[in-house]
């Protein structure tokens, strides 16, 4: 059993607020979602069901099959199992308040060069060159400003995945406190790097 070893910062206001201009929360029926934050665009696809996840090591979600929990719209917050352990994701007010710094990495390498769609953890399809990435507990979707503090470099992405985990190549991987796509990695200029120092924090959102 994995519990909370995230940080909360406690008496912390709430994070920035952004504006959002178009819908950002898939419904039932609701295949394809376009909106913007800022300067940044997002593009959202409800993958099929028949694709692979991405992050094959997650058992279940919620204690059901991962493709069922994904189909009736338990994931949000649920507890999930990796390799037999169980994480305990943190609730939407406790997530208002995160804030952390530690290390990035990219993930999604094996989908640049392979042919067909992968899936990711809240049933999203995967676009490694959108500006997406993976935490082990926050809330599906959560948007986040990540700062490279190496080059003070920053962007907002949907968290819409869980990792980084443990991998048999890396134990150490699992240190990492959220991985990014390609692409948001790219952007923030460690790419070719592999890793970064960065800022996590989540930021609101208000309709515009």
């Amino acid at each position: 059993m994995v519990k909370a070893p995230y940080k909360i910062t406690k008496g912390a206001i709430k994070g920035s607020i952004w504006v959002v201009r178009g819908t950002y929360e898939l419904t039932a029926g609701t295949t394809k979602l376009l909106y913007k934050i800022g300067e940044f665009t997002f593009e959202v696809v409800s993958a099929p069901l028949d694709w692979p996840l991405l992050n094959k090591d997650i058992e279940t979600i919620d204690g059901l099959p991962v493709k069922e929990s994904i189909r009736l719209g338990r994931v949000k917050n649920s507890p999930y199992t990796v390799k037999g352990k169980t994480y305990y994701p943190m609730s939407v007010k406790e997530a208002g308040n995160y804030c952390e710094t530690g290390l990035a990495s990219w993930y999604g390498y094996e989908t640049l060069k392979q042919k067909g769609g992968y899936m990711t953890a809240n049933g999203e399809a995967f676009n490694p060159n959108g500006l997406t990435a993976a935490h082990k507990y926050l809330p599906l979707p959560t948007h986040v400003m990540v700062t490279n503090l190496e080059n003070h470099h920053s962007i907002i992405v949907r968290v819409n995945d869980r990792g980084p985990f443990p991998s048999e190549q890396n134990p150490k991987s699992a240190d990492r406190i959220i991985d990014l796509s390609a692409g948001a990695a790219k952007r923030l200029g460690f790419y070719e790097k592999g890793i970064a120092k960065v800022k996590v924090e989540v930021i609101q959102l208000k309709e515009g």
